[in-house]
């Protein structure tokens, strides 16, 4: 579960403070301080029900509390970094991941300021950690404050972890489902990479390789990041470099798709007529109209012969 917050001053024509709460990369819910709210899945939906007092809780945060808590501790950055005004944007990412199976919950909870990490909760001994020079000042500033110490020390060990498996209990059957995905090879032109695709999985959790003779390869391949698509399941994409490779050993190659929670693997095998191409497709498409141009021509020409007859 993360949550992740935004607040910005001296920006025209966006809200000064935006919030957002994921589970396993799904978006949950939506706030900004133009009283916007937003409940994004059936999951927070359906939660919200069970505890409307939870989504008081959010509104009062999301439209009074957090808006003015984060000003606050924006103008206290500012006067730490001797800075008189402009554009500055104080974001932070907090929640916690929890493993069902080993029971192991691991909570997090770390500020980023003007586009540059600045400070880390450590969840073991509760005080900050600075993540740049700078930082350093603001640490001993926060680690003297008992408040917000105590503040977040419950949230890292209690709050995100109960209210985390609480959007797992009312989400189990989204959320602990596995779904495999569609497995292809596309190559743009004739000197490019063989690209391995794979998309509509879920969870978000897997590994997409290439091997050679059944050795995992780590030379000319480029691996993409793991993206969302529009039905809430995941794309990944590995890229190969076949150029130095003759066609006949192309079949020593292949790709391997591992889904956490799955045993079973994907494996695509590198094979010519397996390749999508858009210069496939071109030529295809000349063959095609060739086709059809020439009948056409010849019928022409008769017409024009018995016309003239």
């Amino acid at each position: 579960m993360k949550f992740f917050i935004t607040s910005s001053t001296g920006i025209p024509n966006i809200p000064e403070f935006v919030g957002t709460v994921e589970v396993d990369e799904l978006l949950l819910g939506y706030c900004d301080s133009n009283t916007k709210m937003d409940v994004k899945h059936d999951i927070a939906k359906s939660f919200f029900i069970k505890y409307p007092e939870r989504l008081e809780w959010y509104k009062q945060r999301c439209f009074h509390v957090f808006p003015n808590f984060f000003k606050s501790f924006t103008n206290d950055l500012m006067d730490l970094f001797n800075q008189s005004g402009g554009v500055h944007v104080l974001q932070r990412l907090n929640g916690c991941e929890w493993d069902d199976e080993t029971g192991e919950v691991k909570g997090f909870v770390k500020f980023g300021y003007d586009g540059e990490d600045l400070l880390e909760f450590n969840p073991n001994t509760f005080t900050w950690i600075p993540l740049r020079p700078e930082a350093v000042t603001a640490k001993q500033i926060w680690d003297a404050d008992k408040v917000m110490r105590e503040y977040y020390k419950t949230a890292v060990t209690q709050n995100y972890p109960e209210q985390l498996k609480k959007y797992v209990d009312y989400g189990r059957s989204v959320l602990l489902r596995t779904e495999l995905p569609s497995v292809s090879l596309l190559q743009k032109t004739p000197s490019s990479p063989v690209s391995c695709l794979a998309t509509g999985f879920y969870p978000h959790r897997a590994s997409l390789v290439w091997r050679k003779d059944g050795e995992e390869l780590h030379e000319e391949v480029d691996h993409g990041e793991i993206l969302p698509n529009h039905d809430g399941t995941f794309q990944m994409s590995v890229d190969l470099n076949l150029s130095s490779v003759t066609p006949e050993d192309w079949t020593r190659y292949d790709c391997v798709f591992q889904l956490s929670g799955v045993n079973e693997e994907i494996i695509t095998k590198v094979e010519k007529d397996r390749i999508r191409t858009n210069w496939g497709k071109s030529e295809m498409t000349v063959l095609v109209t060739a086709a059809l141009v020439v009948p056409a021509l010849i019928l022409i020409g008769a017409a024009g012969f018995i016309v003239y007859k």
